[in-house]
């Protein structure tokens, strides 16, 4: 073993810190652009998290009944194929998030962006792959294009839904510290209205293409253009390139808040906390919920005598509401402890969950709106500020990799969940009534929540 002495070590991570700054300055150094560069953070980290949408269940949800079609597979089949590469993916978070910390958003996200380009040409060709592997008339073939659509599920699922988003998000927050929670509000309007029209323009562009061929044009943009832009926009520290967050210094506290962190945290040292846990079973059980009767929406709403058209028209309203929430709660949450909002998205989930289970009436069906679109504002700014305000910002790849893992996993199980429901006892109201349970029992525990930060300041 060689032993380098400090003055070495100095040397080799002074050279480290140049070669940081000089990549990170071409092809220009974000400190010469004449007003803040977290603005144009803003703004490419928005775009990133909006490329991620072929990788999110509703980009992939567009393509489902042509892969159904053309590998011929039934829906059961395709189903189970996406549950286990999401639950596959869920399982590879935290390790990307320890690759984000080493490496940084720009060059994560680029892989990411390659990764995902050549995972939607693979799906593109999906069917034809499996078919020149196994023959149609084959025993194995049904099991064979299961194991090769969990494969691709799992790529675009840890690509898309996962690193892509979570690169983008933390490469935003590291931009802000005291307005962290306004820019993440004017961030979700635009991911909110974007990702709630992604379904039509895939459609459209299906429609003036082929299902082929609008993978294939995604992953040309994707692959190529959208890995240039990464390349000449993303930064992930402002300090990497001479900058400080918010472009102005900041003390720990702002309007008796904390905004900056005493202590940077390890994940082991943020998992050991019950307030860690209480911020995240709830942003769980969102996904779960969300995921399940958005997969079931036509069959739980038709059983309450609410038409197919009526069902889908949740998502207009829910989206105005969310973007409004967001918007509001994301300027307050620059002003206010945390654990307020969280009481809010509590609330929003028992509201939510109790009107789904009594869908059947005019009211509870505006009910499930209002509060749904509380619970899917609030989770846009909880599953972003929280991390770095608590936990700082050294781990913080580490940490959101952990959250986006459980988040991913949960999202995974909601449609299972709902079918079993259905399945073992002839309604939807049972797995509604466990996870309205769940929610109460952490509300039991919510008055609990604190920034772990607190007892630094006080030490």
């Amino acid at each position: 073993m060689v032993y380098l002495g400090k003055p070495v070590q100095h040397s080799l991570a002074l050279q480290r810190m140049k070669l940081k700054q000089k990549l990170n300055s071409f092809p220009f150094n974000p400190a010469k652009v004449p007003f803040f560069y977290g603005w144009v953070v803003l703004v490419v980290a928005t775009i990133g998290i909006l490329v991620s949408a072929p990788g999110q269940t509703m980009g992939v949800s567009t393509f489902t009944d042509y892969l159904i079609d053309n590998i011929g597979i039934n829906r059961d089949q395709i189903s189970t194929a996406y549950m286990f590469g999401t639950i596959a993916s869920s399982f590879l978070l935290t390790f990307a998030g320890k690759i984000y910390d080493k490496y940084g958003a720009r060059w994560v996200a680029m892989g990411t962006s390659i990764l995902l380009g050549a995972v939607l040409v693979m799906l593109s060709q999906s069917d034809r792959i499996i078919k020149s592997l196994v023959s149609g008339d084959s025993p194995a073939y049904a099991g064979f294009a299961i194991a090769v659509l969990i494969l691709f599920f799992f790529m675009v699922r840890f690509a898309g839904q996962g690193v892509l988003t979570m690169v983008s998000r933390n490469m935003l927050m590291k931009w802000f510290i005291a307005r962290r929670g306004l820019v993440n509000g004017i961030s979700s309007v635009f991911v909110s209205l974007g990702f709630s029209t992604a379904p039509l323009t895939f459609d459209l562009l299906i429609e003036g293409t082929t299902w082929r061929q609008a993978w294939l044009l995604m992953a040309v943009v994707i692959g190529v253009f959208f890995t240039a832009f990464v390349f000449l926009f993303f930064r992930d520290n402002p300090e990497d390139v001479g900058l400080v967050a918010d472009g102005e210094k900041h003390a720990n506290k702002q309007k008796n808040v904390i905004i900056k962190p005493f202590k940077q945290f390890s994940l082991k040292e943020a998992r050991s906390g019950l307030t860690f846990w209480l911020f995240v079973i709830p942003l769980a059980i969102y996904a779960l919920y969300v995921t399940g009767f958005t997969f079931h929406l036509v069959s739980l709403f038709g059983e309450a005598g609410i038409a197919k058209e009526k069902a889908l028209a949740i998502f207009i309203p829910v989206s105005f509401i969310s973007v409004t929430c967001a918007l509001v709660g994301g300027w307050i949450s620059d002003r206010i402890k945390l654990h307020y909002l969280l009481y809010i998205l509590l609330f929003g989930e028992v509201l939510g969950l109790f009107a789904l289970s009594r869908i059947d009436s005019n009211l509870y069906y505006y009910l499930f709106i209002i509060g749904n679109g509380i619970v899917s504002g609030i989770y846009n700014i909880l599953m972003a500020v929280t991390w770095p305000r608590f936990y700082g910002r050294d781990n913080l790849g580490k940490i959101t990799g952990f959250v986006m893992a459980l988040i991913v996993f949960g999202s995974a199980l909601g449609p299972i969940l709902f079918s079993l429901s259905h399945s073992y006892s002839g309604s939807y109201s049972f797995g509604i009534y466990v996870l309205t349970a769940m929610v109460c029992l952490v509300a039991l525990f919510a008055f609990k929540a604190r920034n772990p930060q607190d007892k630094f300041e006080q030490a």
